[in-house]
């Protein structure tokens, strides 16, 4: 009896230590410096093509910090990894609370507007009225970077996913995932939101994305593990149904596009 109660112990600890360890991937190259540099598509699958200058082609050419990076909060103190992420997005973030989920995708969808200097198209509604308020109004004529991540930070303060949400527009086909698109959940009183960063397809038409997101309290961007199926992970399979990640549950209802 107590050696069955031993074994048992034993495999409970096991099962536990595997849920929660990071996923060891055969994907991954540690010296890329970039998600499509770092994170090979699983065998047979070819990632999509991107014109180069598309919001897509952006995301996967995010540059990353190295591997044994940890996400820091706003504060600079370290997120531990019970298994949520496996890289982090090499940017800079406020030192105030305010770059949360839906905030690091509208950083990033600004980001890609601003160095394409699009400055009339960098706009995000507020939760207040749903409203947008344009970059080119807040910058009266100064575009500098700096001016821009003040305009961010305004943004932050007044928007969330609730205003995100209802921004974006409904994916109708799930089949038809691009990167970019956007995961998001109003919430009641919190929602989350994560983003798409990289798609790609095998022969059978089958097809796998990736995920980013950041998170409460305000923290750096980063990539998501699969919690579902490590063998896979980062990648997650497009399939109908539950999509599980580290720290939220989403639907394919849940998808969106700005």
């Amino acid at each position: 009896m107590k050696k069955t109660i031993i074994l048992m112990f034993v495999f409970m600890m096991t099962a536990c230590s595997a849920n929660t360890e990071p996923s060891q991937t055969l994907t991954q190259d540690e010296t890329g410096s970039t998600i499509e540099t770092r994170f090979a598509p699983p065998p047979g699958f070819q990632r999509a093509v991107e014109d180069e200058g598309s919001f897509a082609f952006y995301l996967r050419s995010l540059p990353l910090k190295p591997k044994s990076a940890k996400v820091k909060y706003y504060d600079g103190r370290e997120k531990a990894n019970p298994g949520v992420y496996i890289a982090v997005v090499d940017m800079p973030i406020s030192k105030r609370d305010l770059q949360q989920c839906a905030d690091a995708v509208i950083r990033l969808k600004g980001e890609w507007l601003y160095a394409q200097k699009r400055y009339d198209e960098i706009k995000f509604n507020f939760v207040a009225d749903g409203k947008p308020r344009y970059y080119k109004d807040y910058a009266k004529g100064d575009y500098s970077y700096e001016k821009f991540l003040k305009y961010m930070d305004w943004v932050f303060a007044y928007a969330n996913t609730a205003s995100l949400h209802d921004e974006l527009r409904p994916v109708k086909d799930f089949s038809d995932m691009r990167a970019g698109d956007v995961f998001v959940q109003k919430g009641r009183p919190y929602g989350h939101a994560v983003i798409v960063v990289d798609t790609a397809q095998n022969a059978a038409g089958e097809k796998v994305y990736m995920l980013a997101q950041s998170y409460m309290p305000a923290q750096e961007t980063q990539l998501l593990q699969n919690p579902k199926n490590p063998k896979l992970s980062p990648w997650y399979e497009l399939k109908d149904g539950i999509i599980y990640t580290p720290e939220w549950t989403f639907y394919p209802q849940d998808l969106r596009r700005f």
